[in-house]
């Protein structure tokens, strides 16, 4: 499914848009069901991962509803993960960031997890769900297109020259190397702006939610092989890695 010229943007770009990939009707059941976890969870929200100042967040979301177990086997972000990261990849974690209105900071330039490439390529990619347009006023990714391929991460306060933003309307999917410099911007406006990170890692490192520990015994029991596949339940070496520690440090935009 993934084009020629689709894998030569990833390589090159380190991005790739993915316009009109979930309908209407799938983005409104998605913030249906965001917004009552927000509800429950409370000033709980996203303690599995972290906090942030200006923006909700909501963490270990593959534990938290059948909608989420199945997006994160969608085939063809797992051909765009395959095509960066190589066969062997699991998901690292499954979270929701929603811009708050009014908020006037943007996030700062950074890599996810921390991570550069090593001797083995690439670790880390991310896929971006678009649930509200991403406009230049809202809080929309800010990306440097091709700086996956410096082998650094930004410094603070970092401004570098050819930094985009990537605007779209909800239902957009933006796959992403997690190696390119990338934030979140300012949301001047007076709505939210509320995105779905599905990050993946490569089979070698850690997971940043570690899912065996983190995902009830009944989710784990209805999951399709390729769901357990993807979290890693039955993968001796991930079990290693998170007694080393599974968190891992660093933004997610």
């Amino acid at each position: 499914m993934l084009s020629d010229s689709e894998k030569q943007q990833l390589e090159q770009q380190g991005y790739l848009i993915l316009p009109g990939f979930l309908t209407p009707a799938q983005v409104d059941e998605f913030n249906a069901r965001i917004e009552e976890l927000f509800a429950e969870e409370g000033d709980g929200a996203g303690g599995e991962f972290k906090s942030e100042p200006g923006a909700r967040r909501l963490a270990n979301v593959v534990n938290k509803g059948e909608i989420f177990e199945k997006v994160i086997e969608t085939p063809k972000v797992l051909e765009c993960m395959e095509a960066v990261l190589g066969a062997d990849f699991k998901l690292s974690s499954l979270n929701i960031r929603s811009a708050n209105p009014h908020n006037k900071t943007a996030q700062p330039l950074h890599v996810d997890s921390g991570a550069l490439p090593d001797v083995h390529g690439d670790s880390v990619c991310n896929s971006v769900w678009m649930l509200d347009d991403f406009t230049e006023f809202n809080g929309a990714l800010r990306i440097v297109p091709g700086s996956h391929r410096g082998g650094r991460a930004p410094e603070p306060g970092a401004k570098p020259e050819g930094e985009m933003l990537v605007t779209g309307t909800a239902g957009t999917v933006v796959i992403m190397n997690s190696h390119m410099w990338h934030g979140g911007s300012e949301n001047k406006t007076d709505r939210q702006r509320r995105a779905m990170h599905v990050y993946y890692t490569r089979g070698d490192k850690p997971q940043q939610q570690y899912q065996k520990r983190l995902v009830r015994p009944e989710v784990q029991a209805r999951l399709s092989p390729l769901g357990r596949k993807l979290l890693a339940l039955d993968d001796p070496r991930n079990d290693k890695l998170s007694a080393t520690g599974s968190g891992a440090s660093g933004f997610m935009k």
